[in-house]
C-alpha cells in the first residue's frame, strides 16, 4: 500500500498550499477547519490513482482532486446541520463550533471553490469534468433528498434504498476515478468502466458501514454503534430484515422502530438479534462481497498495467477490510 500513502502524502501537502485566510474570516476560517479535521481522502486518492494508471501525470490531476474533496468537504457540512450532528471526526461540526448560518454559507463557498478547481485546465478537459461533475452533484443531492424522504416513508423497497446510496456515496467515488481518467486523456470505454468499478465499489462501502453501524467493534468503529438503529433508519439490514422474518419477527421489529418509550441499548441489542435471527446480517455480507467482486470485473477489460490493477484491488481490498 506504499503507493497510496505516496498519493495520500502528495495530496495532503497540495491541499495545505490552498489558501483559505481571506476576509471575511468568518466565511473562510470553517473551510479551514473542516479541512483540517482529516479523514481518509478516499476520493481524491481514486482521482490521482486513475490518472496515473491511464498514463497521465498526478500533478495534472491535484486540482480536480481537490474538486472532490471539497465537494465532499461542503456536503458534510450541510448533511451535518440536516441531521444535527454535533461532532465530525471526533470534533464539534461546523454549525456547533459556529452556527448554522455560517454552516451554510461557508459550505456555499465550499462549493464554489470546488468548480474554481476545473479553471486550470484546456477547455476540452474542462468541460467534460464540468459536465461529469455537476451530473453527480446533483445526484447527491437526489440521494440526500431519497434520505431525508425515507425517513416518514413505511415501507422502503430494496431497489429504492440500493438507488439511495448509489446517489449518495456511490456516484461521488465513481465520478473520482472518472475525473482522473478524463485527466489522463483516457477514451470514453475507459472511462465508462473506470467509472463502473468506483460504482460497484462504492455500493459495497456503502453497505459495509451499515453493516459495521450495527456491528461494528465500539473501540474501531469511530462513532455510536447501533446509531442508524436508534434513528430508525431503513437501511439494507431493516429492510431484508423485514423481507426474511417470520410474523413475529416482522412485527417485533416494526414495533422497535415505531416506538419512543425504550432502553435505546435494549433497542439495539433487540434489533440486531432479529437482524441475525432472519439472516440479514449474512445477506448484506454477501451483498458486499457481489459488490466488490462486480467492481473487480470491471478491471479485467482495461488496458491497464497489472500493476495498475493491482493497486485498485489492493484499494478495494482495503475497503471492504476496515473496521472504520
Amino acid at each position: 500500500m506504499d503507493a497510496l500513502k505516496n498519493y495520500y502524502n502528495l495530496f495532503s501537502t497540495y491541499q495545505k498550499l490552498q489558501n483559505y485566510d481571506n476576509e471575511p474570516k468568518q466565511l473562510y476560517e470553517p473551510i479551514s477547519y473542516i479541512l483540517s479535521l482529516g479523514g481518509k481522502k478516499i476520493r481524491p486518492l481514486l482521482t490521482l490513482m486513475a490518472a496515473e494508471a491511464f498514463g497521465g501525470k498526478v500533478d495534472d490531476a491535484l486540482p480536480a482532486a481537490l474538486a472532490i474533496e471539497l465537494f465532499h468537504n461542503f456536503s458534510l457540512i450541510h448533511d451535518d446541520i440536516m441531521d444535527g450532528a454535533p461532532l465530525r471526526r471526533g470534533q464539534p461540526t461546523v454549525h456547533h463550533k459556529w452556527d448554522v448560518n455560517t454552516g451554510i454559507l461557508s459550505g456555499d463557498a465550499m462549493l464554489i471553490r470546488a468548480y474554481q478547481c476545473f479553471e486550470s485546465y484546456d477547455p476540452i478537459v474542462f468541460k467534460q469534468l464540468m459536465t461529469l461533475f455537476s451530473q453527480t452533484a446533483i445526484q447527491v443531492c437526489e440521494g440526500q433528498q431519497w434520505d431525508v424522504d425515507f425517513e416518514n416513508i413505511s415501507n422502503v423497497e430494496m431497489a429504492q434504498y440500493l438507488k439511495m446510496i448509489e446517489y449518495k456515496t456511490s456516484v461521488l467515488l465513481a465520478a473520482a476515478l472518472q475525473m482522473g481518467a478524463i485527466v489522463s486523456g483516457a477514451n470514453e470505454v475507459e472511462q465508462q468502466q473506470i467509472y463502473n468499478y468506483g460504482l460497484n465499489l462504492g455500493l459495497a462501502f456503502q453497505l459495509l458501514d451499515d453493516y459495521l453501524d450495527a456491528f461494528g467493534d465500539p473501540e474501531t468503529f469511530g462513532k455510536q454503534v447501533g446509531g442508524d438503529i436508534i434513528e430508525n433508519k431503513k437501511t439494507y439490514l431493516y429492510i431484508k430484515a423485514l423481507e426474511l422474518a417470520n410474523e413475529e419477527e416482522k412485527k417485533s421489529l416494526l414495533d422497535l422502530f415505531q416506538t419512543t418509550n425504550v432502553d435505546i441499548y435494549l433497542k439495539i441489542e433487540q434489533v440486531k438479534a432479529i437482524f441475525l435471527a432472519t439472516g440479514a446480517a449474512i445477506a448484506i455480507k454477501e451483498k458486499i462481497s457481489n459488490y466488490t467482486e462486480q467492481a473487480f470485473k470491471q478491471l479485467d477489460g482495461l488496458n491497464l498495467s497489472m500493476e495498475s490493477k493491482q493497486i485498485f484491488i489492493a484499494f478495494g481490498q482495503y475497503l471492504m477490510e476496515r473496521e472504520v
